[in-house]
């Protein structure tokens, strides 16, 4: 069986910085305390609790005097202001690209504009995007931007793992809704690239598998993306979930991994496909 894995399938440069990140902290000072998972992969905050790398759900579970890490995601701004007040110690593991959607989302603000955020409701990044400045709007499908009212002056961005199409289509509709908009497209780099990898891999082979945690969205995005093109496709969080079945009239395979999956489990994934 020929197995072809996706060139830039799995860790994207943001999440492998933000692992990096908690693994150097926990290692320095014994243990870090992370707000929320770090990453939308299981495995890799179990790895990280073994380092020492801790996750708490909110600054009051952080002992005094210690460390607290702020996810990749992005973190909201009323918990930034109490940490400050705190005087906790801070490393912030924001992805450098969210940062730049924070910024764009207040220099489109500064316009007059009312802001819009195309992305998925109660997204860990989407919500600390819209945080950013007083009454964002979030819009996650061509329904809800169809039942969007009409507005004079609008900006609108993305979560950076939105796929290009749903975007497409919500702009499309949006452009009806706003008399003068302004769009800053922040899909980031790494998952349109993904993006474009797996809709040239599902039509080169029998079998497609998406690796990532189901939390992932992007992970899940590229389940669906992958679907649309090759009905065989499948998404699993490791190598025990493959099914032998999946494989029986499959003389191909294709993996791709979502941007938070380890090279690990990619590599697990792989070794259990060869083995059938």
């Amino acid at each position: 069986m020929k197995i072809i894995i996706a060139k830039n399938a799995g860790y994207c440069f943001g999440v492998r910085d933000a692992v990096n990140l908690a693994h150097d902290v926990a290692q320095k000072e014994g243990e870090v305390y992370m707000l929320g998972d770090i990453v939308h992969n299981e495995r890799v905050v179990e790895d990280l609790d073994k380092s020492g790398a801790k996750v708490v759900n909110n600054l009051d579970e952080v002992p005094q005097d210690a460390t607290v890490l702020f996810r990749a995601h992005g973190t909201k701004n009323d918990i930034w202001d109490a940490a400050r007040e705190r005087n906790m110690k801070v490393v912030d593991a924001t992805c450098p690209l969210v940062h730049q959607i924070h910024k764009d989302v207040k220099n489109l603000y500064s316009e007059g504009r009312k802001i819009i955020v195309i992305g998925d409701h109660g997204h860990d990044e989407v919500v600390a995007i819209a945080d950013q400045v007083p009454k964002t709007i979030v819009i996650s499908s061509v329904e809800e931007a169809i039942n969007q009212k009409r507005i004079r002056k609008a900006g609108i961005v993305s979560q950076s793992t939105q796929s290009i199409e749903n975007v497409q289509e919500i702009i499309k509709i949006l452009m009806t809704k706003v008399f003068d908009l302004r769009f800053v497209n922040t899909i980031c780099f790494p998952t349109k690239r993904n993006q474009n990898q797996i809709k040239d891999l599902a039509k080169m082979v029998d079998t497609m598998i998406i690796i990532g945690s189901f939390t992932s969205a992007n992970s899940k995005r590229l389940t669906s993306l992958a679907k649309l093109i090759n009905k065989n496709t499948y998404q699993v969080t490791c190598a025990d979930e493959l099914d032998e079945k999946w494989f029986k009239e499959s003389d191909s395979v294709g993996i791709s991994a979502g941007a938070s999956t380890p090279d690990y489990l990619i590599e697990e994934v792989s070794n259990r496909i060869s083995s059938l």
